[in-house]
């Protein structure tokens, strides 16, 4: 079970996204054959991460940091899945569980998981 704890002065919008999260994640849990797809957003940046829950480590990374060419939120969003998707690809992993962590999924969280299914992987 996943215990939030909520900074003092907190918007109401990350108190919200923070417990969605919580909520879909005591559902999902990934492992070595089906790892965990988590997909975070700021502001400018979108990142992904394939984990593994049972040995808790990060088997494979990817965010729109690594890209050097500028373009759009939601192009750059594909970008980085089809980037996660070859990567995982290369490790070997065809499926894994995808973890929105609390955002809505439309626009660059969407975009970032037919990127990664463009790719390969099947979720």
């Amino acid at each position: 079970m996943i215990r939030i704890k909520f900074k003092k002065n907190q918007p109401l919008k990350i108190r919200k996204r923070l417990r969605n999260k919580a909520r879909i994640r005591k559902k999902l849990f990934g492992t070595k054959e089906i790892p965990r797809l988590n997909v975070f957003r700021s502001g400018q940046h979108i990142y992904a991460q394939i984990i593994d829950d049972l040995s808790q480590t990060t088997l494979q990374s990817c965010s729109s940091l690594n890209l050097k060419e500028k373009s759009k939120a939601v192009e750059t969003a594909k970008k980085v899945g089809e980037m996660i998707g070859k990567q995982a690809v290369d490790k070997k992993i065809k499926q894994v569980i995808f973890d929105r962590g609390g955002f809505i999924y439309h626009g660059r969280v969407k975009a970032l998981a037919e990127g990664a299914r463009s790719a390969g992987l099947k979720f």
